[in-house]
Parts: structure tokens; C-alpha cells; sequence
């Protein structure tokens, strides 16, 4: 039986010309053989598997080639050549920086790098994860590195360029090597499968492709696992099952779902994904992932950023098409804000679960009205939708309660309000409206059909439960409605209730004190100095206004809060003895105290 080597290692490029996803790279270093334009020293950067080595090791390979191709290319049968492809060459140097990162290690670099080689024309000293040498050892090698023998060459190689200094940087050709796109590693996995006699599926190619984020090693070590596997028959199946994938078909399902609105088999679904043995936040991602693929799939200008089959990508496009571009993005900022909570989440089905019936409320067909709420609906301001389907739809007042009989509010819909200027309507002798003129045309409702929901905000629930303590406040006779209400004592009830916060916050105590506050109608205005003292009033305005109401006997009493910069307030700034003065008026212990422990007095 004969030892099996590892694709990575058997199908390792050995040219520039094999050499994968890295064009830019490998024709400039040919043309820099080719015109002798060596460079002293270069660094390889980028992410692992994208043949940061391996092109350093064909570099080094090349240039001490006695026999070039035209194409400059090793030539493979020269003495060098031989040498190092059989591990024996004495020009060519792989020096690992993190197990020889000291010191010591660039002593001993620096007094090889004195002997000229023995064949070739450089002497090639390859250091891989430079990052990981000390301070000490990049300045024990700074000077070598500037000035090098004729001969010398070093090439770096690093997945961490940020960690090396920057002396180190100026004096090296820095080479970036990007990502393999997923094409070139399909083609590479179709190459060696056809090298090898495996059939594999280019669906299930390109699944090992994207698993593998660009980095080729990757994709080869997965493949070789597959193999193993399927027994040389790699099919998608065999992929999504073995690497933990969850299939395309589950969320092109979960979309369908969310456009029929079926909450209960979204659940159900869900529920299979995790007996499957799949992670919440793994799902939570692809399915992120889809909502992005579905946007791209709604133009033909983006449709080739999808990195898929076409088959796949005609799916995509089908689905797409019924799929509002605004909803999809919704669902991709639900679904973001998902994963963010993901990890500080105590019961992370739960949030999924919220995640799943919010994105169904987006797409307008949920059942469950209470889970998400159109913002401007709270806040009692018409949406765009219903704006241009009623433009002239008054706001609706709240219902009066009955003045005699039973104290229940009644259900019953309440016509809207008139304006203030237009004149009440006339009304019979016991106080009822006539009845509505068949001439008269309906009142228009504005609906809210149609209208996408946003999700439910912290915000919107204080201010929903603001409206909810406003309307369960006691009802406003018309009488009273009618009636100006007496401000006189209006400053002691003001300062009464402003010491009543002296002791327990003396931060709002501050601001209510040196509020400047006025009646008029039935409108309390309160004046503060900046936006900070105002909103800090509005958190509690509907308590504010209820204590107000209480103390002056006006039921029908309104609070404004109003922003004047111009106001200038006498607040008296307390020094350390000052401070310390009155402490001692209310305790004269404390100077016992102060004298005992030989404190001071902090300025």
C-alpha cells in the first residue's frame, strides 16, 4: 500500500504558471526576473492557504535556476533545481519564526548570510510568520536586512503585517496576496478530481469553496475528507451533511413562509433545523446571508456577485422578484441585530423565534399585530401609505366618559373631533347629536392595509403607555372644557411639589426649581434652559402633569415643555468648605471624625 500524501502537499504548485488565484503577484516577480530588477527583500502578506510560501519557495527556485524557461520558469533538471526538489539544497534556506524567535536565531541567520553559496548565484533565506520574532531579534536583523551581500535575498512571509515594525516594512517588497475567488478553487478541486479519477458534483465544489473563505489548503483538506468519505463520489448531499451546511432549499422554504405569512410552520421548521443538530446563530447567519443574495438576485448589474451555479442563480432571481428590496433590507438589519444579541441572550431560541415572526410581521402577513408596530402609528402620526390613501384624516380624540350611569368606558368607536375653529354642531334637547343628513358625506377612516410594520422599539412602548396613563386620567366635562382655569396658585403648588424632590433626587430638584413655569388656558408651560433638562422632564411629564392636575383641580390641564438658551439660571456653585460647613451644621460629630482620621478637605 502506498503512503498516502495529502492533496495539499501532492498537488503543491511547483511554477508561477500553477500557481492559483495569484496573476498580479506572479507576473510581477517574472518580470523582475526577467529584467534582473531582483529586489533585496520582499514580504509575502495575506490570509492562510493563498501561497504566500509557496510562491516564495518557486521565487527562490527560479532565480538560482542555471536554465530558464522563456516564460521564466525553473527549468526542473539543472543542478539547483534538483537540489531543491529534493530537499538538498545548500543556497536555499526555510528559517520558522515561531519556534526560532529570539536573538540567538538572528546571530546565527547573520553569520550564514557571510558565506557566499557554493552553486547558484543567491542564497535564499525564506522566513515564515516573521510577526512572531521578538523586538530584539527584528533589530538584530535590521542591519543585515538593510545592507545584504550581493547574493542575499530574504523573503518574509506573514499573515500578520500590522504586528511588524515599521523599520522592517520600509526596507521590503511588499506583496499582498487577496483571497482565491471561488471559481479558481472549483476549477483547481475539478482539476485534481480529474487527476485522481473521483467524480464530484460542481455544486458540492463550489460549497467547498465558499467553506473554505478563499483560503485553497482549505478547500484541499475538505476535499480530501469528502473523498474519504464518499469513496472518490463527491456529491452536494454527501457536502452539506459532512461540513455541517445548512441547505440552500431551507431558506429559499423559510422565505416562502414568510410571504404566505404561516407563523405556525415557521416554528415547526425552525424547531426541525435545531433537531438537525444545526446552531441558532448559525442559521440566524445564513439566513442574513440569503436576504442579501435575494437583493443582489433583483438586479442583472449585481446577479454576478452571486458566487453560484446559474442554475441556482435563476432560483434566486424568482424569488426575488417578490420580494420588496425595502423588506429585504429589514430583515437583514433584524437579522444583524439578532446575531449581535445572540451571545448575551439567556434564552437564544426565543430570540430567534421573535426574529422569525418580526420578518413575517415585514413582509405585511402576520397575525400577530402586537409583535411589531409601525412607529409613526404610536406616535400618532399617519405613515406615508396612509397619508396618500387619507390626506385629509382628522386625529381622533379621545371618547368622553358618560356623566351619569356606570363609571366603564364605553368601547363603542368615537366620531372624530372638530377642529377648534369650526363651529359645534347643534344638538338636541337631552344632548345628543341629530342624526347624520343623507346628504352628508361618510367621514374618511384611514387604513393602514398594506403597511409594512417595523419592528417595536423601547421608545415606542414608553410612549404607548404615556398615551395609556393620558387616557385613563379622569374625563373633561364640556363645562370645565369650556371653562379658564385659575393659575394663582400655580407657584406654591410648582415649588411644593419641586421640594418634594429635594432629598430623594437633587439633580431634578435643581432643574424644577429653576424652571420658569406659566398658565394660561389650560396649558402649564414649563421653560428650561437646554435640551438636557427637557428631555430629562419629558421621561416624566405625564407624572408631572398628573400631580398638577391633582393640586389645582383641573382635570382638562395640558403640560408643554419649552427650550429657551436664553435663560440665564442663578445656580450657586458650593466649594469644599462651604460644603463642608454645612455638613457640620447637621452633624457636628463629623469634625471628631475628620481630626481622628486625619482626613482633607478634597478642593
Amino acid at each position: 500500500m502506498d503512503q498516502f500524501v495529502v492533496s495539499a502537499r501532492k498537488y503543491r504548485p511547483d511554477t508561477f504558471e500553477s500557481v492559483v488565484g495569484q496573476e498580479a503577484i506572479t507576473t510581477t516577480l517574472k518580470n523582475a526576473i526577467r529584467s534582473g530588477h531582483i529586489a533585496q527583500s520582499f514580504l509575502f502578506c495575506g490570509p492562510r492557504g493563498v501561497g504566500k510560501t509557496t510562491c516564495a519557495r518557486i521565487l527562490a527556485k527560479t532565480i538560482n535556476c542555471m536554465n530558464p524557461t522563456p516564460d521564466m520558469e525553473a527549468c526542473g533538471v539543472c543542478e539547483s533545481c534538483r537540489g531543491f526538489q529534493e530537499n538538498a539544497s545548500q543556497n536555499i534556506y526555510e528559517l520558522d519564526a515561531a519556534s526560532n524567535r529570539s536573538v540567538e536565531a538572528m546571530r546565527s541567520l547573520i553569520e550564514q548570510v557571510r558565506i557566499p553559496p557554493q552553486v547558484g548565484r543567491y542564497k535564499v533565506y525564506i522566513i515564515d510568520e516573521v510577526h512572531m520574532l521578538t523586538t530584539e531579534a527584528f533589530n538584530a536583523f535590521l542591519k543585515t536586512l538593510e545592507e545584504p551581500p550581493a547574493y542575499a535575498k530574504f523573503i518574509l512571509a506573514t499573515t500578520e503585517r500590522h504586528k511588524i515594525l515599521p523599520t522592517i516594512l520600509s526596507r521590503c517588497q511588499i506583496s499582498d496576496f487577496k483571497r482565491i475567488g471561488t471559481e479558481d478553487i472549483v476549477k483547481h478541486l475539478q482539476k485534481i478530481a480529474t487527476a485522481e479519477g473521483f467524480t464530484a458534483e460542481e455544486e458540492a465544489l463550489r460549497i467547498i469553496a465558499q467553506k473554505a473563505d478563499g483560503g485553497l489548503r482549505d478547500a484541499l483538506s475538505m476535499f480530501d475528507q469528502l473523498v474519504s468519505f464518499s469513496n472518490g463520489q463527491v456529491t452536494y448531499s454527501q457536502v452539506i451533511s459532512l461540513l455541517n451546511i445548512l441547505d440552500y432549499d431551507y431558506y429559499f422554504r423559510f422565505t416562502d413562509l414568510f410571504l404566505k405569512g404561516d407563523h405556525t410552520q415557521l416554528l415547526l421548521l425552525f424547531n426541525q433545523v435545531l433537531d438537525q443538530g444545526f446552531d441558532a446563530q448559525h442559521f440566524v447567519n445564513g439566513l442574513n446571508q440569503h436576504f442579501r443574495n435575494l437583493l443582489l438576485a433583483q438586479d442583472g448589474q449585481t446577479r454576478p456577485l452571486l458566487e453560484m451555479s446559474p442554475t441556482l442563480q435563476e432560483r434566486y432571481g424568482g424569488q426575488s422578484a417578490q420580494c420588496p428590496p425595502q423588506t429585504l433590507l429589514d430583515g437583514m438589519t433584524l437579522c444583524t441585530r439578532c446575531d449581535l444579541d445572540y451571545r448575551a441572550s439567556n434564552n437564544k431560541r426565543l430570540l430567534v423565534e421573535m426574529l422569525l415572526l418580526q420578518i413575517c410581521a415585514l413582509f405585511g402577513q402576520s397575525v400577530f399585530p402586537s409583535v411589531v408596530s409601525n412607529p409613526t402609528e404610536v406616535e400618532g402620526k399617519p405613515s406615508k401609505e396612509t397619508t396618500a390613501e387619507a390626506p385629509s384624516a382628522p386625529q381622533t380624540a379621545l371618547p368622553a366618559a358618560p356623566s351619569t350611569g356606570t363609571a366603564a368606558r364605553t368601547t363603542a368607536p368615537v366620531p372624530p373631533s372638530a377642529p377648534p375653529d369650526t363651529p359645534t354642531a347643534p344638538r338636541t334637547a337631552d344632548g345628543q347629536a341629530p342624526a347624520a343628513s343623507p346628504a352628508s358625506p361618510p367621514m374618511p377612516q384611514a387604513t393602514t392595509a398594506g403597511v409594512r410594520r417595523a419592528p417595536l422599539s423601547i421608545k415606542h412602548i414608553q410612549k404607548n403607555l404615556a398615551a395609556m396613563q393620558q387616557a385613563s386620567a379622569p374625563a373633561v366635562t364640556s363645562a370645565n372644557a369650556a371653562r379658564p382655569l385659575d393659575f394663582s396658585s400655580l407657584p406654591t403648588v410648582w415649588n411644593a411639589y419641586a421640594d418634594s424632590f429635594q432629598s430623594k433626587s437633587p439633580g431634578k430638584y435643581d432643574i424644577l426649581k429653576h424652571a420658569h413655569i406659566k398658565g394660561e388656558g389650560h396649558t402649564v408651560e414649563l421653560t428650561v434652559g437646554n435640551a438636557v433638562q427637557a428631555d430629562m422632564l419629558e421621561e416624566d411629564k405625564v407624572e408631572i402633569c398628573a400631580a398638577l392636575r391633582q393640586a389645582l383641580h383641573a382635570d382638562a390641564l395640558s403640560l408643554n415643555i419649552r427650550i429657551d438658551e436664553q435663560i440665564k439660571q442663578d445656580v450657586k456653585v458650593y466649594t469644599a468648605q462651604e460644603k463642608y460647613k454645612s455638613m457640620l451644621e447637621q452633624n457636628a460629630a463629623l469634625h471628631d471624625f475628620k481630626e481622628l482620621l486625619q482626613l482633607d478637605i478634597e478642593l
